[in-house]
């Protein structure tokens, strides 16, 4: 029995869930592309590094998300595409906001990943923790 305020995980992820699952997955990754292609409206992006970050990652899912899907082609590309999208994100998580605007976009586009599920390595969390300490 869990305690209060204890939370149940799983040691599934998206990647897992992604080659392991069959039409669940095609159907909620052909609505997640769709708005994937276009910049979450609840993100506002400041004009700097870290929105060419984010944007770099949103254009590095949407082409991981479509290497999945055409699978028929080779593994390589689906793998290829798997990698950028994490080295993308881990850019987007490692990168050192300073000021409050960019925390709050940081964060705010950082929850809606987590809410899909896939803030889910380890190196996510540490990239995370890293970017928060001063390097004075």
């Amino acid at each position: 029995m869990k305690g209060r305020g204890e939370i149940t995980t799983t040691r599934i992820n998206r990647r897992a869930l992604l080659f392991h699952s069959g039409a669940a997955v095609f159907a909620s990754t052909v609505a997640e592309t769709g708005r994937a292609t276009e910049p979450p409206h609840q993100v506002r992006l400041p004009p700097n590094k870290l929105r060419a970050l984010i944007e770099a990652h949103m254009t590095a899912y949407v082409g991981f998300v479509r290497a999945v899907h055409e699978m028929g082609g080779s593994s390589g590309d689906c793998d290829r595409a798997s990698r950028e999208e994490e080295k993308a994100l881990l850019a987007v998580c490692a990168y050192p906001a300073v000021s409050d605007g960019d925390r709050f976009a940081k964060a705010r586009y950082l929850l809606e990943i987590e809410a899909r599920g896939e803030l889910d390595l380890p190196q996510h969390m540490q990239a995370l923790l890293r970017s928060t300490m001063s390097k004075t």
